[in-house]
């Protein structure tokens, strides 16, 4: 590497690698984890994370804190203090923030915002992401000066932090956040008090640029800054706020899939074995595939029951078709999440009941985190069911539209980011009418073969031409464009201990 290129650093909630009690580890299989794979080879690299485990704990205390290098990048976790991070995790950033941007909250009666609320967001949210900014800030002590250092902060756990990162070290880094989750217009946001709602905004803005999945997410981001900012402006633009002197772009990088990853996987013998399971499972009736974790932006529930009304107004689909759902169990220690499941289970109980027989099973559900044999129901589908609340993107769709073998036909929720992509070839529905999904399952399952293999091809094509690896070097490339621009300002004792 030469001497002056920049330092990309990655601070997001989980780590890239999975660290076992006797010090072996896991590279993660998550889109951010093998985008940035590779990227070791061609720049120097530092990430750091929570430490989430007691093999996570484990790793931190054995190396002091210090970050270590593994498979090219310099990996450094931090140790938290369990009762803060549980007040930052498991009540503000689940289910706080992500309900509140999927718009999942059952306003008449959720949220409460009340004492419990204040003190995780002040000893939870907020200390967590300074601490996290301290170690990052105590990580580029050394970094020469002239060296350019690009921080890249992951998702909602640390929407304070470029705020904090600024504070301590003014220009001398280029923060450029990305959101993986939906930003919602500026409604929604008016369930978070003044104080919430302004840090977060106000943190985001010491970013020079912001990330988001589609254009849609960045310009409700700028219209959610311009309402609740008295100072905040966009001058007419639909992408870019001004705010204390700093013009902040919000851009669109819509996420996508390690095809070449995904392909190879497909073919692995596991894979196959998987396939010839499920297949057997259902003989030679049609499939309706569903492939999620079990949240409720997830919408699985109606599409229960769009499933359920297909076999109501359409009989003659009754024995010859059946619904795969591999689900996910996902935060089931967040009690909304729990209680979504034991419903989800119930309607597909019932549809059991009601039109099963002893020979036909309407509904099969299979749980577990199982990649290999997601990819392989993702091969086999007649109907792939992607019919989400809201998504920021949702790599399913993208997954199955790669792998499938069947010419199978995608349907795909209006409020999927995937549909700005996707939805030219795809069967789009709005995720709340249960209805038109029933009549569209009933589309996708009687459509002439010419007119799927023609979207089939085309969802294939446009998923190939923008893999995962893109997505991450784009980031990259408009940062280190606008880099450029900064003054180099060293690190100095003062700015590392500003905090």
């Amino acid at each position: 590497m030469a001497e002056h290129d920049p330092l990309i650093v990655i601070v997001s909630n989980r780590g890239p690698f999975s660290f076992r009690l006797d010090g072996s580890y896991k590279r993660g299989a998550g889109g951010l984890v093998t985008a940035l794979a590779a990227l070791g080879e061609q720049y120097d690299v530092l990430w750091v994370a929570a430490a989430l485990t007691k093999a996570d704990h484990q790793w931190a205390e054995k190396h002091a804190n210090a970050p270590q290098v593994i498979d090219n990048t310099r990996l450094r976790l931090v140790s938290l203090d369990r009762r803060s991070y549980r007040h930052y995790y498991n009540v503000i950033s689940n289910p706080l923030l992500w309900f509140i941007q999927h718009q999942l909250w059952d306003i008449p009666r959720e949220p409460n915002i009340n004492a419990e609320t204040w003190e995780a967001w002040r000893e939870g949210y907020v200390e967590v992401n300074r601490q996290i900014a301290q170690v990052v800030i105590e990580s580029l002590r050394d970094v020469p000066p002239e060296q350019p250092i690009l921080v890249f902060p992951q998702d909602y756990h640390l929407y304070l932090l470029p705020g904090f990162l600024r504070e301590g070290l003014g220009d001398r880094v280029y923060l450029q956040p990305f959101i993986h989750i939906p930003w919602p217009g500026p409604d929604a946001w008016r369930i978070l008090p003044a104080e919430m709602r302004n840090a977060i905004l106000t943190g985001l803005l010491k970013s020079d640029r912001i990330g988001f999945q589609t254009k849609q997410d960045a310009f409700n981001f700028v219209q959610t800054c311009r309402v609740y900012l008295p100072d905040a402006h966009s001058h007419g633009a639909r992408d870019t706020i001004t705010y204390q002197d700093r013009a902040v772009e919000a851009a669109a990088y819509p996420i996508s899939i390690d095809t070449d990853r995904v392909e190879a996987i497909a073919a692995e013998a596991q894979t196959r074995l998987y396939k010839t399971q499920l297949i057997n499972l259902s003989a030679d009736m049609k499939r309706i595939v569903r492939v999620d974790r079990i949240e409720p932006s997830k919408n699985i529930i109606r599409g229960l029951k769009a499933f359920a009304e297909l076999l109501e107004r359409h009989p003659e689909h009754r024995g010859k078709v059946q619904m795969l759902a591999l689900l996910v169990p996902s935060r089931m220690e967040v009690s909304e999440y729990e209680q979504y499941w034991r419903d989800v289970a119930t309607e597909a109980g019932m549809i059991n009941i009601r039109y099963g027989d002893p020979m036909w099973e309407p509904v099969r559900i299979i749980l577990g985190d199982n990649y290999h044999r997601a990819i392989a129901a993702l091969q086999i589908y007649d109907v792939l069911l992607v019919n989400p609340i809201v998504d920021g993107m949702n790599l399913v769709a993208k997954e199955g539209s790669l792998v499938n073998t069947r010419d199978g036909v995608l349907i795909l929720s209006e409020n999927a980011g995937a549909v700005y992509e996707l939805g030219a070839d795809a069967l789009v529905v709005s995720p709340y009418d249960v209805y038109s999904t029933a009549e569209a399952i009933d589309q996708a399952l009687t459509m002439h073969t010419d007119e799927k293999q023609r979207r089939s091809a085309a969802l294939r094509a446009q998923v190939k031409g923008a893999n995962v690896h893109r997505w991450f070097q784009h980031q990259l490339d408009d940062a280190l464009k606008n880099e450029a621009n900064h003054a180099s300002i060293p690190v100095t004792s003062e700015t590392r201990t500003s905090l």
